[in-house]
Order: C-alpha cells, then structure tokens, then sequence
C-alpha cells in the first residue's frame, strides 16, 4: 500500500483511540465526542505527513523519529489551547499524540511499498 495512504488510514483509526484516551481525564468526560473528533483529524494530518516523509526517505530510525516530533507538536498545539476554566492537559494529550506519531512513524517506514520510478 502507499506509504500515505497507510499513514492516513493507520493515523486515522489511532486518532479515534487517542480521542477515547480523554475517557480517562473525568473533567473532559461531557466533550468525549467533540474531542474523538478533534483526535480522528489530528490523526489523519499526521498520518498524511508521516506518510509524506516516509515516501521520500527509507530510513526507519528517521521515520519513528519524525513521527513522534509531528504527533508531539501537533499535540502541543491542540494541548495549548485551555478548557473554558483555563487549565491545559499537555501530559494527557501530548502522551496519546506522541505515541500515535511512532506508530504511524514505524508502520510507514516497515509496512508501506516504496513508489517506483517510472521508465520510458
């Protein structure tokens, strides 16, 4: 499978657990579907850019790594955003976030054919 395509539907199905993850956080319990929601197109976008990278350099350290900076940073910008009372939850979002992007990292780089060139 293209490696964009797996980035996009692995990072996908991770979003919607991620989002599930808030399950734990009591406060957030009455939002749980915006934020799946939310998690699912995180999700997604990182898988997309994962994938990207992963279709132009075969490295599997590099891919785990870059997955993990993206699903961290994309993380930090939905963590800095505070709840109506102004706290933030960076551990418990940037946690889920960067452990989607080393899955997705990992499986792009491991499981995704290489595009080949074409000859004429």
């Amino acid at each position: 499978m293209n490696k964009i395509v797996l980035g996009l539907l692995i990072g996908g199905i991770l979003g919607i657990f991620d989002g599930l993850t808030a399950w734990f956080t009591p406060a957030v319990r009455a939002q749980l579907l915006g934020i799946v929601i939310g998690s699912t197109v995180k999700g997604l976008i990182t898988g997309v850019l994962i994938g990207y990278f992963a279709r132009k350099v075969n490295s599997l350290p590099l891919g785990i790594l870059f997955g993990l900076g993206v699903g961290l940073v994309l993380a930090f910008a939905v963590a800095a955003i505070p709840n109506p009372s102004g706290q933030h939850y960076y551990f418990e979002i940037m946690l889920p976030g960067g452990i989607l992007g080393v899955i997705v990292g990992y499986a792009t780089q491991r499981f995704g054919e290489a595009t080949q060139a074409v000859s004429r």
